[in-house]
């Protein structure tokens, strides 16, 4: 019977051990935790470009934007605007996204306001290749339809038919970024966003959230010959600058 002191003791010394030890895990994990980050597109970007049975499998690779996009976000991928979609989100990537339905506008535009945070990447010409022809409701948009929401904000989305082909570079925070066969955003009187980079950029202020509106979408692509260049995912991460950080970055 002298032991059970002893015996009662060392229980309660592991007990403790054992709720630190929780504890301390708990506080790591929450340490550590990524923000949750909407991303809306026509793109193979989330699912690839296999057969869907194949991809649940997991037969297919990751494109190589989620797996970087996954280093610092926990990505939820979306099919559509509507509010119960964005609702727990407080950041959104449209990388060259469908069309959005009138609701889809209202959605969005009302998410922003209330102090959302996205990144549009709206291509006028998209170059990446895709294995399902023109007409196939499988392919990317090659030709961005946001009209609408951009109108509402106030800018116009221009292409310039007679620019050369081909990627090169253009200059975005300091950051080399490649572009080919870019847009150009041009700025109405009444609008409350700033056109910069020459036209390459809008930074639209809505409420208490933010819209960065680029211009093109080669930022995303990669051939997979090689392994993708740090260089490009460095101008990856300059273009979606406002949804990597707590507050929206000026975009210079």
């Amino acid at each position: 019977m002298r032991r059970l002191p002893l015996l009662t003791s060392t229980l309660s010394l592991l007990m403790a051990l054992l709720a630190a030890a929780c504890s301390s895990g708990e506080a790591r994990h929450d340490a550590v935790s990524k923000p949750r980050v909407g991303l809306f597109s026509s793109l193979p970007l989330y699912w690839g470009e296999g057969e869907f049975g194949a991809m649940l499998e997991g037969g297919d690779q990751k494109d190589w934007v989620r797996e970087e996009l996954e280093t610092r976000f926990e990505l939820v991928p979306l099919d559509t605007l509507e509010p119960e979609a964005l609702a727990g989100l407080d950041r959104v990537i449209l990388a060259q996204p469908r069309a959005l339905s009138p609701s889809e506008n209202v959605s969005f535009d009302q998410w922003v306001t209330q102090g959302g945070q996205a990144v549009i990447l709206a291509d006028p010409m998209l170059t990446r290749h895709s294995r399902y022809p023109i007409g196939d409701r499988r392919r990317p948009q090659d030709v961005v339809l946001l009209s609408p929401i951009f109108s509402h904000w106030g800018v116009e989305l221009l292409f310039d038919d007679s620019q050369p082909g081909g990627e090169r570079m253009a200059e975005v925070q300091g950051q080399a970024v490649p572009v080919a066969l870019r847009g150009r955003f041009v700025r109405q009187e009444s609008s409350s966003c700033a056109v910069l980079a020459d036209g390459l950029l809008a930074r639209c202020a809505r409420g208490s959230g933010v819209a960065v509106l680029f211009a093109d979408a080669a930022v995303l692509d990669w051939d997979g010959s090689s392994p993708v260049p740090q260089e490009r995912k460095d101008a990856l991460w300059a273009v979606l600058g406002p949804v990597s950080l707590d507050q929206p970055a000026d975009t210079d």
